[in-house]
């Protein structure tokens, strides 16, 4: 996740555990088009364009999509590079307010970048596009397994039947 703010940069890594960056992302309406770019430093990195106010969207289909779980895995390393926190989180979008909702022909273009190397992450085909406005809020995340208890778990076994 790509931000130009500090404060949620930091609030969402710690939290629930979004790997963001530092970037320029920005989203303009350019006539008929909506126009979506992400810059890292001077560089273009990613070009989003859709068709604005195209058709509507059905209100219903968003609102269910805004209201079902999300899922990240949240890792967090130890001073020694090793994971420290490898987590499974859940959350929820919360207090949903749909606006409007758009869908319309989209397009995508994806460039390598050393540090913002999105273009590894090929689009093979676009399904469909929705560009909405909503008020939400983003709720606070529940872990819903911790891949380093079981490690620990196993350890404290392995270190007890040495110590008998």
């Amino acid at each position: 996740m790509y931000l130009d703010d500090d404060a949620p940069i930091a609030g969402g890594r710690e939290l629930w555990g979004f790997p963001k960056k530092l970037a320029n992302p920005k989203i303009v309406h350019e006539g008929e088009v909506v126009v979506g770019t992400l810059h890292y430093g001077s560089v273009l990195c990613a070009t989003g364009t859709m068709g604005y106010k195209h058709r509507e969207a059905d209100h219903d289909q968003v609102l269910a999509s805004l209201a079902a779980p999300n899922f990240l895995i949240k890792i967090i390393p130890h001073v020694d590079g090793t994971p420290r926190i490898c987590e499974l989180v859940r959350y929820y979008l919360t207090d949903i307010t749909l606006k409007e909702a758009w869908t319309a022909p989209a397009a995508l273009d994806l460039r390598p970048h050393v540090m913002a190397d999105v273009a590894k992450l090929p689009v093979l085909d676009i399904v469909s596009a929705v560009h909405f406005k909503a008020d939400l809020t983003l709720g606070l995340g529940e872990v819903m397994h911790d891949y380093l208890a079981d490690q620990s778990a196993a350890g404290t076994t392995r270190l007890e039947k040495v110590s008998a």
